[in-house]
């Protein structure tokens, strides 16, 4: 959607970004505290889960919380809430005619909460309910071991169910405490702002009861390492194979380099004609297959994943290691790049069609290290990507050996060290 973006710094400390759409209809706000599962206490890991539960509950004005989303929710307004290991954020979306009062609630919700002792068993009920939905998918639990493996600050659903007792309305309150203050606040609001509603919400976002705290707080420093042998979950209940590959670089990715890794997951996976997910597909081997790469303070990480039968492993398997090498040795047209740009572009024009999605495309990067994608270049940016640089980013993610493998299901040993072996020849050159 067409827009303008200003980043503001509160009276208060708080910052963030304020983008007008004039042709918006709805508006859409996005409250984000570097306050997830990393500040926890040891043994208390789900502390930063339930207090965003209860959160958008009882208040200083609406003593209930299912009074409260009723309130909320009346005009067909929309709330959530979700925690991360770094953050937590809140958003909503109303209508363009209630944005003050849906503002005016929002923080309210988030600058008096009561965390009232009934709620609080209510909510550890439904945050056990989530855990344990959540600990039933075989993708997420073999990601998060994974990345317990590789030194990351997390946990497995698993182990978090059996920490859950440990958490007491005390934690909720002391971790709330610790991590909501303005100078560790970030926001980005985006719809129909004129000056005068721009005004407005920065009246109540400076009024917010709020102490102002010293600083955002900082990421962890996590130095991933890699694995010395394949991590292997066994679940006979699992007839096939989850598995991740995950390669890491041990420093953020400049721009191009990042624009550049972006093209090349293009190639090798995210369209059904792409490099290794076209050829599998064309074979009969597997449904479907995801890469991506994402970024902590120190760290990148880009990371392959599917499910296949062990019987169709080996071939898969085969597929990634030689079109992965294909582009380290420079095997890359003119019509390869060219192609990947086209679907790069037409993506990038569908995420905006909406002021969610317009915001969505700014909070990310702006929550994690306040940097301000420059939504408008983003076109030109694709369009800049030379093959050396694919070349150069692919390479740089297989000069050390700093990887790992994981699997999740039904596998024997013979076949993982076999399928392991077959990607371990990426990094001997």
């Amino acid at each position: 959607m067409r827009h303008t973006v200003e980043e503001l710094t509160l009276k208060n400390g708080a910052k963030g970004l304020f983008i007008h759409t004039p042709d918006a209809t709805v508006m859409s706000l996005e409250i984000n505290f570097r306050a997830g599962d990393f500040l926890t206490p040891p043994g208390k890991w789900e502390t930063a889960h339930l207090m965003e539960h209860l959160l958008l509950g009882a208040n200083k004005l609406i003593r209930k919380a299912r009074s409260f989303q009723a309130e909320f929710e009346k005009n067909g307004a929309y709330c959530n809430a979700s925690t991360g290991s770094y953050d937590i954020t809140y958003e909503a979306e109303c209508a363009d005619f209630e944005w003050e009062r849906i503002a005016d609630l929002l923080l309210l919700a988030i600058s008096k909460p009561l965390f009232l002792e009934d709620e609080f068993q209510a909510e550890f009920g439904n945050v056990r309910e989530e855990m344990i939905s959540r600990s039933n998918n075989h993708f997420r639990h073999l990601s998060l071991a994974l990345r317990q493996a590789y030194g990351y600050k997390v946990l497995t659903d698993q182990e978090r169910l059996k920490q859950m007792p440990n958490v007491k309305i005390d934690d909720i309150r002391r971790h709330y405490n610790k991590t909501h203050m303005t100078q560790n606040m970030r926001f980005v609001i985006a719809g129909k702002i004129t000056a005068a509603r721009q005004a407005r919400l920065v009246e109540l976002l400076e009024g917010m009861e709020l102490p102002e705290g010293k600083a955002r707080i900082d990421m962890p420093d996590e130095a991933p390492v890699g694995l010395k042998e394949p991590l292997y979950i066994a679940n006979r209940t699992v007839e096939n194979m989850h598995f991740y590959m995950d390669t890491f670089i041990g420093r953020r990715l400049n721009e191009q380099e990042s624009d550049a890794l972006g093209l090349v997951n293009t190639m090798l996976t995210e369209t059904l004609h792409s490099r290794i997910l076209g050829e599998a597909r064309e074979k009969g081997l597997v449904y479907h297959m995801s890469s991506n790469y994402l970024q902590t303070k120190c760290a990148s990480n880009w990371w392959f994943g599917a499910q296949i039968t062990p019987a169709n492993a080996q071939a898969l398997f085969t597929i990634i290691a030689k079109e992965i090498r294909s582009i380290c040795n420079g095997e890359v047209t003119a019509g390869d790049i060219a192609s990947a740009q086209q679907y790069l572009l037409g993506r990038f024009q569908r995420s905006g069609q909406t002021v969610a999605g317009t915001a969505a495309g700014y909070s990310g990067r702006y929550f994690f290290d306040d940097y301000i994608d420059d939504y408008y270049q983003i076109p030109d940016r694709i369009g800049a990507i030379t093959k050396e640089q694919i070349v150069d980013i692919t390479n740089a993610f297989f000069d050390k050996s700093q990887w790992g493998v994981g699997f999740l299901g039904s596998a024997t040993k013979e076949l993982r060290e076999q399928l392991t072996g077959t990607l371990a020849t990426l990094w001997q050159k």
